[in-house]
């Protein structure tokens, strides 16, 4: 949980919270085929639900002044994995932002497979 005083009183955000609005916009990206499990826990509950979790993959640590995010994804083949990358990363750090006045320090992609 990342809490923070505002003049209007105290605000909560959950790092589910944080993950389900990183993983909307990570799997918006152009090249980005889909999430892969972070753990043995994530992989166990995709492979007993019929829907995979749209935060599978991420990993949000850090508090009010500033996270952290790693993300696993798989990309299409004959993607630029750098441009990807760097698409990801200005968009995760914008939306943060944008949603929650909680700045993104660094994000972590780890490309953990290609599809065709």
């Amino acid at each position: 949980m990342i809490a923070y005083e505002t003049r209007l009183g105290r605000i909560d955000i959950s790092e589910g919270y944080l993950s389900k609005l990183i993983g909307h916009e990570v799997t918006s990206c152009f090249g980005v085929v889909g999430m892969v499990p972070k753990d043995s826990k994530q992989a166990i509950f995709s492979k007993l639900s019929k829907d995979e979790p749209i935060d599978t993959g991420i990993r949000v640590i850090g508090n009010a002044e500033g996270v952290k995010v790693e993300l696993h994804i798989v990309v299409v083949y004959g993607m630029n994995i750098n441009a990807i990358a760097a698409s990801i990363t200005e968009k995760v750090k914008y939306i943060v932002k944008e949603k929650t006045g909680i700045t993104v320090d660094k994000v972590i992609v780890k490309i953990d497979g290609i599809k065709e």
